[in-house]
């Protein structure tokens, strides 16, 4: 019986070395790119290309016409991330940096590289900082990358405050915004996020030319006003009617409801139906009435969140809500 073969490996660097000296070299090249918005020119063994990867297979044809290739534009790709992809396919290896690996992710998963991208997320992991966070994590909502999208807000919620002045913060996408107002382990104050989405609805606003209410109105919901102090809310209202944040619509139904729970509580105190304008103004009064009063004004803020409905998310302080008096009334104690 004749004894089976042995596979023995040669030395891997020199043959990783000698391949990676083909990458964009023009020798013995049967393919040529156009790459970027810089349009820059890339040389490549198709064959090597069709064989590592499904998609260049599909891109290109199987038979190389006569003369100078026509050349095939991937203008979405910058050069640099382009490049990276082609060393990974000729040695399955690739070095990575900070500034250009997120383009890199993007390639790899555009063009179905599976071993890359997980190299990619192990690495974007590694170099996480304020500066990157936001945008990995638009790239993991545009891109369905759970466990990134994970990362990303835990890191978030430990630098809120660092990452709500960067400039990526104001461009992110309202879907990837929405996650990070829903958690409740931001380390920031609710008046701080308000800002900081009054800002990005601004942003949002200039770019797609639209009013900033329209562009705000899928992420205001989350804002948990209900923190806020009675001041706080007044002042909010006042810049709401000079640019409005919050819808009118909205505004103007939290306020019937509000009047309609404060005149619920007058009752239940044996005070006078006149409704929560004239509950707040009666400051000068007895204690009683103070007492009243501040109920009310926790009825109020609730209900500029969520109007007759349960407690919910909406009254829930987060782990950077700065204490104030009426959030006794609230859902969870003073910590």
């Amino acid at each position: 019986m004749e004894t089976p073969g042995l596979v023995v490996h040669g030395e891997a660097e020199p043959f990783s070395t000698a391949l990676r000296s083909l990458v964009n070299n023009r020798l013995y090249s049967d393919v040529r790119f156009v790459v970027g918005q810089e349009r820059q020119e890339v040389f490549a063994h198709r064959c090597l290309l069709a064989c590592r990867c499904n998609f260049f297979q599909r891109l290109l044809d199987p038979e190389p016409g006569p003369g100078v290739p026509i050349p095939v534009v991937l203008s979405t790709v910058p050069a640099e991330a382009f490049l990276a992809v082609l060393e990974f396919l000729y040695t399955n290896s690739v070095k990575l940096h900070r500034r250009s690996v997120l383009e890199v992710l993007t390639a790899a998963v555009e063009y179905g590289l599976e071993e890359l991208r997980e190299l990619c997320l192990e690495f974007v992991v590694k170099v996480l900082d304020v500066e990157l966070v936001c945008e990995a994590l638009q790239m993991a909502v545009t891109f369905g990358l759970g466990p990134l999208q994970e990362r990303c807000i835990a890191f978030i919620e430990t630098h809120s405050q660092e990452v709500l002045r960067t400039r990526s913060f104001l461009e992110l996408s309202a879907p990837a915004l929405l996650p990070l107002l829903r958690s409740d382990k931001l380390c920031v104050d609710e008046a701080d996020l308000v800002r900081a989405a009054r800002s990005w609805a601004r942003v949002g606003a200039a770019v797609l030319e639209r009013p900033v209410a329209e562009v705000a109105a899928p992420v205001v919901r989350e804002l948990r006003l209900a923190l806020l102090a009675p001041a706080e809310l007044s002042a909010l209202e006042e810049q709401n009617r000079q640019e409005p944040l919050i819808p009118v619509r909205t505004r103007e139904s939290r306020l019937r409801s509000t009047q309609q729970r404060g005149g619920k509580a007058r009752v239940a105190q044996g005070l006078p139906g006149e409704g929560v304008t004239g509950a707040l103004r009666s400051s000068t009064v007895t204690g009683l009435l103070l007492q009243v009063e501040q109920i009310v004004e926790a009825w109020k803020c609730h209900a500029l969140r969520r109007g007759d409905a349960a407690r919910g998310s909406s009254c829930r302080r987060r782990r950077g809500t700065l204490p104030r008096e009426h959030h006794s009334f609230l859902d969870l104690p003073f910590k």
